[in-house]
């Protein structure tokens, strides 16, 4: 399906029927990330996930910002007809959905943030991302996506389960370098999102793969210090991609918190 949002075609996927369950993917990958999600769990829930724009099958059209994606992700929604859903964000999508909080917290029931930090870029890491945009530049999505791997899968995935990382590295060199730069860019301009955590005032699990070198458990220990009432999993063999890596343990705790969200209400 597509929402029009200006001058971008924003492509997301909506399954099953019951309590809305938005997801957000990482970088550089695409919605297709969380079919080991929306498979198991379309069967109780509705699933939507989202391409942010530059990736998948949404368009490559500037501007490029974070909340510029969080604006995207409202427009999803309105398409879709839903007011309010679950809103889950790995990596790069724990930022749009830290932005979704601060400029539309009424759309938000409850937040999943998985293998992300509030924080903004440190200095060392904001170098990394203009080396990865120049990268880009030169020698193509390819070069980028086999530089990302190391980083965005754990030491057990990668010693046992190789087809995970060609599956992983197959969705990334879909994107666009326009994509790639552009995120990038708004990866490393991004707000520090350390100060909304303490308002966070709905329902929140955080879940961290022990074996993340991106954003280590201590980010999500650090996160679910700062909001309270959260809960906190961390998932073991599992790097960045938790999601992928430890499909069975994610949709159970996953799947637990949406129980629980939904008897709340």
């Amino acid at each position: 399906m597509i929402a029009l949002v200006e001058d971008a075609a924003i492509a997301f996927d909506d399954l099953g029927a019951g309590m809305p369950v938005l997801f957000l993917h990482a970088f550089p990958l695409n919605r297709t990330m969380w079919a080991p999600q929306t498979s198991a769990l379309a069967a109780e829930w509705r699933c939507l996930s989202v391409d942010i724009r530059g990736f998948g099958e949404s368009t490559a059209a500037a501007p490029f910002t974070i909340d510029r994606y969080a604006d995207d992700v409202v427009a999803v929604l309105d398409a879709a007809g839903v007011k309010r859903a679950i809103v889950v964000g790995l990596s790069m999508g724990g930022y749009v959905a830290f932005a979704l909080w601060r400029r539309y917290p009424r759309r938000v029931r409850a937040l999943v943030l998985a293998d992300t930090r509030a924080g903004a870029d440190s200095a060392e890491a904001r170098e990394r991302r203009r080396e990865l945009i120049a990268l880009a530049k030169t020698s193509g999505v390819a070069a980028v996506a086999d530089r990302q791997m190391i980083g965005l899968l754990g030491k057990t995935t990668r010693e046992r389960r190789p087809e995970i990382e060609a599956s992983v590295r197959a969705i990334a060199v879909t994107a666009t370098v326009d994509g790639v730069v552009g995120t990038l860019e708004a990866m490393l301009e991004r707000p520090d999102s350390t100060s909304i955590l303490p308002t966070v005032s709905i329902p929140t699990l955080i879940v961290a793969g022990d074996e993340d070198v991106l954003t280590p458990p201590k980010e999500a220990r650090a996160t679910h210090e700062k909001i309270y009432g959260s809960r906190l999993e961390i998932l073991s063999q599992a790097g960045h991609l938790s999601s992928i890596e430890r499909p069975a343990a994610f949709n159970a705790v996953l799947n637990e918190f949406l129980l629980t969200v939904e008897s709340a209400n």
